[in-house]
């Protein structure tokens, strides 16, 4: 049996632009008998779901909330999934017709923040001040990211100490030293915005709508990736913007990820440039 499936996973689901993605790379590499769908599952409903996946999966897509709760459900984590503590993405590797698939779990969100980032710091640029805004799964792969990038004592500005505890393990076992702190008062926050050299919010769409209001009228010289990407420009986006900063969308982290995840999947180069292409034209007609 060959793999010719693909699924992303998460709970909701059906604003997702993976299937955009990786229909076109199908397209484009003439893999004309592969599908890629999206799966509305639960955490509740992941355990059943990945214990059906057969030779015909060649892996899978995961979003939140899923990045931390298919950890148990694997067979093997590659070393960074395992030590950022967030897989992203599951690889499907069927052996003998009556032997189960063996499923192994990887990470390609940070090599998509580091692509991202890049972007805007121009190829080679190091990083010595950052801001983490959020401490979820993607934080903590923005971590690992920042740590590549030179910078492995960024801040993490928290809603809530409380839910940052699994960020802070990552922490520990990645080696990286940064300081955690909650986000009021807001004065704290807004001049360590405009300290940074790179800023990169994690928070979900809207959630950093009340600090672009705060940084509204200051300089923000660095360079800012907003993860959330609806509505496009972000409120943030614009604020960063209009302080003289320089902006990353957080399509670009997706792009790049996907690029990786085709890449580990199909077995064959990512054709960036015509994802990129089918990306900005679903973009372009929901904004």
């Amino acid at each position: 049996m060959s793999p010719h499936r693909a699924a992303v996973l998460g709970h909701p689901i059906a604003h997702s632009l993976s299937p955009v993605l990786h229909r076109a790379a199908y397209a484009e590499l003439g893999l004309d008998g592969w599908r890629y769908d999206a799966v509305d599952v639960t955490e509740e409903q992941l355990p059943a779901f990945v214990g059906q996946l057969d030779g015909e999966w060649a892996g899978l897509s995961l979003t939140m909330p899923l990045k931390q709760a298919v950890l148990g459900l694997l067979d093997h984590v590659e070393p960074l999934a395992e030590v950022v503590g967030a897989v992203n993405t599951v690889l499907v590797q069927a052996g003998r017709p009556s032997v189960p698939p063996v499923l192994v779990g990887v990470n390609t969100d940070v090599a998509g923040v580091v692509a991202a980032l890049r972007e805007g710091l121009g190829e080679g640029a190091t990083v010595r001040r950052a801001v983490v805004l959020g401490a979820g799964a993607t934080a903590a792969s923005t971590l690992a990211a920042l740590a590549q990038l030179g910078c492995p004592t960024p801040q993490v500005f928290v809603r809530s100490m409380a839910r940052a505890g699994s960020t802070m393990r990552a922490s520990h076992r990645m080696g990286v030293d940064p300081a955690f702190l909650v986000m009021e008062p807001a004065e704290r926050l807004t001049a360590a915005l405009a300290a940074a050299d790179v800023v990169v919010s994690t928070l979900p769409p809207h959630a950093a709508d009340p600090w672009a209001e705060q940084i509204r009228g200051t300089s923000t010289p660095g360079v800012l990736l907003d993860c959330a990407y609806d509505p496009r420009p972000t409120a943030l986006g614009v604020a960063w913007h209009d302080g003289g900063g320089v902006v990353v969308g957080g399509e670009r982290m997706l792009l790049h990820q996907a690029a990786e995840q085709v890449r580990l999947m199909t077995g064959r180069p990512a054709p960036v440039q015509a994802m990129e292409a089918a990306l900005a034209a679903a973009l372009e007609s929901i904004s």
